[in-house]
């Protein structure tokens, strides 16, 4: 069997139109859900902040080598190494390591479906779509369901993974005298590779002897590395290993826990290496303003898919000539655009005059005056198409 296809379908335009009409209220759902996700962003970014500012004002030094109990319950800073007595074990294939955690890395040769479509508008409003089908073998480290190929016929995949990724972590990971909670220790994970070698394959149980072998680092399970088959198995390894680490927590016992601030947010941080309490808190709120923005265009992108949604069908009528539908598509994308760009900073604005009035307030006096200075403008150039 050929592993390219081509497909070519057509659409009529009262089909479009009624997809177009249905997608009406699709981006009217859209279109309304964007301004309570940003006003809760705008919440959540303040709650963030003020959380930080509050645990900034708060936190204090102890030293890890000794547990001071005066500062239970207070926020604390401490640095120190990351460490365990454990040395960790993957038993279904005799690896062991000294290290935080252990993980096995599984990728299994499967065929993948990749598919490219072009449509063309045809004299009428109807569409022509041209869609090619590509089929590839590749390694992946997740099952490839090729039941849902388009043309599944020669391009068949393994029903499961006949080998599962894991991860073993340390059951008791110590920062000094402390023992580092659950949270904590998600945050440490700088992995490295731990390369297998012919020592290795001496370790494997008896029953993968015959079944894997040492290949670029990791054991292979096939009849060839170099011919890989469909359904060939790479199997590697990485740990995460002892390392120095800053944390801001609560104090609790012998061990940590997140601070929940009056602001309304729960604190902890940790990053990798020594770093002040000043540069940790700098950084959170460096991540929350990315987080922020990152957000906004979120919803602004929902406002503007929504309104072109809900203009849909005007472009699609237009389409009975296919210049024209281009046109008001066109004109639709742009109307939707600057109307969620103007929507979407007074969303911001006024919540903003709700969280923080003396920041909101100049941010609402200029999204009106842009959406005022675009009504003028627009108003001047329909005053000139008029007077030519």
């Amino acid at each position: 069997m050929p592993d390219h296809f081509t497909e070519t379908t057509s659409r009529g335009w009262g089909s479009r139109m009624g997809d177009s009409i249905k997608g009406v209220l699709a981006g009217i759902v859209l279109f309304f859900l964007s301004f309570p996700l940003l006003w809760w962003n705008e919440g959540r970014a303040v709650q963030t902040a003020k959380s930080l500012e509050e645990g900034a004002s708060e936190v204090v030094h102890v030293d890890a080598d000794k547990i001071d109990k005066k500062h239970d319950g207070d926020l604390v800073h401490v640095t120190g190494e990351a460490k365990t007595d454990e040395k960790l074990a993957d038993d279904d294939f005799g690896v062991t390591a000294p290290a935080l955690k252990l993980y096995r890395n599984v990728e299994m040769y499967q065929w993948v479906e990749e598919s490219h479509s072009e449509t063309r508008k045809k004299l009428g409003g109807g569409t022509e779509t041209t869609t090619t089908y590509d089929y590839k073998k590749e390694w992946k480290d997740s099952l490839v369901d090729s039941g849902s190929f388009k043309h599944p016929e020669d391009h068949t995949n393994p029903g499961s993974m006949p080998v599962e990724a894991r991860a073993v972590i340390a059951k008791k990971i110590t920062l000094g005298a402390f023992t580092l909670p659950e949270e904590a220790v998600s945050r440490i994970d700088k992995r490295e590779p731990l390369r297998m070698d012919d020592k290795s394959a001496e370790s494997l149980p008896s029953s993968l002897k015959d079944k894997a072998k040492v290949n670029e680092g990791g054991f292979y399970m096939g009849a060839s590395p170099a011919s890989p088959a469909i359904g060939d198995v790479k199997v590697t390894f990485e740990l995460v290993k002892p390392a120095t680490v800053s944390l801001v927590a609560d104090q609790s016992d012998d061990t940590f826990a997140p601070h929940h601030a009056e602001a309304g947010d729960d604190v902890l941080l940790l990053e990798y290496g020594k770093k002040s309490a000043d540069a940790m808190f700098t950084a959170a709120q460096e991540a929350n303003a990315t987080l922020t923005w990152i957000l906004r265009a979120v919803g602004f992108i929902a406002m503007v898919i929504g309104l072109a949604l809900i203009f849909g069908p005007i472009s699609t009528a237009g389409d009975v000539i296919p210049f024209v539908g281009s046109l008001l598509g066109l004109g639709t994308g742009i109307f939707a655009f600057v109307i969620s760009l103007a929507l979407s900073l007074v969303t911001i604005a006024i919540a903003w005059i709700f969280y923080r009035p003396l920041l909101g307030i100049p941010l609402l006096v200029i999204s009106v005056g842009a959406i005022v200075g675009l009504s003028i403008v627009g108003a001047k150039k329909k005053k000139a198409a008029a007077g030519g």
